[in-house]
């Protein structure tokens, strides 16, 4: 069901206080300052897809900001989200964490809820804001904060991908079974976890020293395997034709060994995978080999290291993003 708010009915000394609640019931609390001393003029929509919220707005210049205060009053962290916004017409400024990003018209801008952020809209713009609960992106908080805070262009490489997928698919939310709601909502989540990693690969320093491309290669091997259960060190050395120690060599720059590596991406394919509120998907044990997990104990003991949960517990925790109603 789609909820429409708008300030044309409202009174012109109202208009402001009442945006400021249409935004909070549409998206999140956060305080809101005009731009300009005239009538204000915003108009904001938002519906369900699966367990994806998804908004589209259209107002006159005007400053949000999410405040401390308004995570200590309102922010639950199980339902915590990432807000990924189309910019379709205008130019925003977004802060966060210590950056500051220009957004233009056609870019990405990328935030977290659950932490203190504000958005500048120094005129007249229209936008699309999905909100994608974290524990369904199933990705490292590390990886989550070096996208978060940032403009990506809607040019080239998944950032195109995505800006034409939440364009067309948030300008006429389709009517569908909630099973299809499920499905589209994790192809969402799936194109932004592959943008986060493929982000996440490009930070390689300009002036890397030549085994950088070879780390490059390997990681993209390891991604395209993580189903093998024995990939491993020696299988991935002998598949780049180097030897085990050289291959460990290569990631003592990484921050994390091979074998780490390969663990902590599976673990991540299954968090995400358990966590979709699908009634249909597979039992703990099939998604566990899926992604390469071969012994179930095993399998249980390094999920529960990892997410502080068992890997059925997790699972049962995913009705959080259902939407209530």
């Amino acid at each position: 069901m789609t909820l429409v708010l708008t300030t044309a009915s409202v009174p012109d000394g109202e208009r402001l206080a009442y945006w400021r609640d249409a935004l909070g019931r549409a998206l999140v609390p956060m305080a809101v300052t005009a731009r300009h001393d005239g009538p204000f003029e915003g108009r904001v929509s938002t519906e369900r897809l699966g367990y994806l919220r998804i908004a589209t707005i259209e107002a006159d210049a005007h400053r949000v900001s999410r405040t401390p205060a308004h995570l200590a009053a309102t922010q639950a962290p199980s339902v915590a989200c990432v807000a990924v916004g189309v910019l379709t017409a205008g130019t925003a400024t977004l802060v966060q964490g210590g950056r500051r990003a220009f957004v233009a018209e056609g870019d990405l801008m990328v935030y977290d809820t659950g932490r203190p952020y504000s958005l500048d809209f120094p005129g007249r713009f229209a936008a699309h804001v999905v909100h994608l609960p974290r524990r369904a992106l199933g990705l490292p908080e590390e990886d989550l904060r070096r996208v978060t805070g940032t403009a990506i262009a809607g040019t080239a490489g998944f950032g195109a991908l995505l800006v034409n997928f939440l364009t067309s698919l948030t300008a006429s939310v389709p009517p569908c079974a909630p099973a299809v709601a499920t499905r589209l909502a994790t192809g969402v989540v799936d194109l932004f976890a592959t943008l986060v990693e493929e982000r996440t690969q490009d930070d390689a320093s300009p002036d890397a020293n030549p085994g950088d491309h070879l780390v490059l290669r390997v990681r993209d091997h390891i991604e395209r395997n993580l189903g093998d259960p024995d990939l491993s060190p020696g299988t991935v050395a002998a598949a780049h034709h180097i030897s085990v120690r050289y291959l460990h060599r290569l990631f003592e720059g990484e921050g994390i060994t091979v074998a780490r590596l390969i663990q902590r991406r599976r673990l991540e394919r299954c968090a995400r995978e358990l966590h979709r509120p699908d009634a249909t998907a597979p039992t703990v044990s099939a998604v566990a080999q899926r992604w390469g997990f071969a012994n179930p104990a095993h399998f249980s003991r390094v999920f529960r290291a990892a997410y502080g949960r068992s890997p059925r517990e997790w699972r049962g925790a995913r009705d959080e993003l259902l939407p209530a109603g």
